[in-house]
């Protein structure tokens, strides 16, 4: 188990891989090619008792998409405090609303590029 995930996490992320929601499947389309192929992302990735939307163990990042109920102050707080702790074990974690990702994937794209770049990538693992 990764980072000490639970089982249940597990079970939790295999679902949520399952049942993607749209703004997941078309930035899955994105990341599952190249130029982005290399960084191997994964879907739904459980790390301790979160479960990340997109994650690269080769670049220790991320990739969050928020819906509606993220723009409630009491899941930014939750959002915040997982940030914290995530940051602290050396992820990086950047964030997309899923409307941005259904209406603008450019900007998307080109926001996660800039974030690459700022990330050591040796191309090993």
């Amino acid at each position: 188990m990764w980072k000490g995930a639970r089982s249940e996490i597990f079970k939790r992320a295999e679902y949520l891989r399952h049942n993607p929601t749209e703004a997941e499947k078309v930035l899955w389309e994105k990341l599952n090619c190249d130029p982005y192929k290399k960084y191997h992302f994964r879907r739904q990735h459980p790390i301790y008792h979160f479960i990340a939307d997109f994650y690269s163990h080769r670049l220790k990042l991320i990739i969050e998409l928020d819906g509606g109920y993220h723009e409630k102050e009491d899941q930014q707080k939750k959002d915040e405090i997982r940030t914290d702790l995530l940051s602290f074990q050396g992820l990086d974690i950047i964030r997309f609303t899923n409307q941005e990702v259904m209406e603008n994937m450019e900007t998307v794209l080109k926001t996660l590029e800039e974030k690459i770049k700022t990330i050591p990538f040796s191309g090993s693992l």
